[in-house]
Formats: C-alpha cells, structure tokens, sequence
C-alpha cells in the first residue's frame, strides 16, 4: 500500500534508451515497460538514506545489492559500465561505484568484509 511521503520512483537520465537497457540488463537482469520511444520503466525496489559525508556524490546515488561483490563488478564491466571507485569497505559492508553508460554513478553493495 502506497501512504503519503513514501518514496515511490526513481528516475534516471539517459542518453540512449537501447544501451542503457542493454547495460541493466546484461549486468542485473533487469527488465523493462516501454512507454513510447523515450522511455522506459524498472520494477527493482527501493529503500534509501541520506550522506552527509564530503567526499559523497554530488547527485542522487542509487545503490543495488549483490550476494557476490566480486563477481558483480565483473559483470557491471563486461557490461559497458566503468568503475569508478573498486570495493572498499563502509560501516555497513563492502561496495563500489560505477558509471553507466549514460553518465550515471550508481554503487553496488555486499554485507561482510
């Protein structure tokens, strides 16, 4: 059941429709509702959190789970995408960044060390 100020959709920019498709699915599985020719829709869950840290993104950073980081960040490059920070470890686990190839940062997360 959908209650007032939940957050309920996350919209992301880009710049080809057919290669970002490609990429989530090809690295994640995704799949997806087209809307016309421009856009096109993602069911994958949302929880989220706010960073206060200066060195953090400057743009909203979606963040997906992985049960085997490593594997994950294989397949995010043999995909198209680009990593932009290696696994490192945070208070909740352990992840990395990646652009895709729209310009996006997004990060993929593991509990553990």
């Amino acid at each position: 059941m959908r209650s007032d100020g939940k957050l309920d959709y996350l919209e992301l920019p880009s710049t080809g429709l057919p290669e970002t498709k490609t990429f989530y699915e090809a690295a994640f599985g995704w799949t997806f509702q087209d809307y016309g020719p421009t856009y096109a829709a993602f069911d994958q869950g949302l929880d989220g959190g706010f960073d206060a840290d200066t060195d953090r993104p400057k743009a909203p950073l979606p963040v997906l789970y992985a049960h085997d980081l490593p594997a994950m960040l294989e397949k995010v490059e043999a995909a198209g995408g680009t990593i932009l920070k290696p696994i490192f470890d945070f208070p909740g686990g352990r992840r990395f960044h990646f652009i895709d190839p729209s310009g996006n940062e997004l990060a993929v997360w593991s509990e553990g060390g």
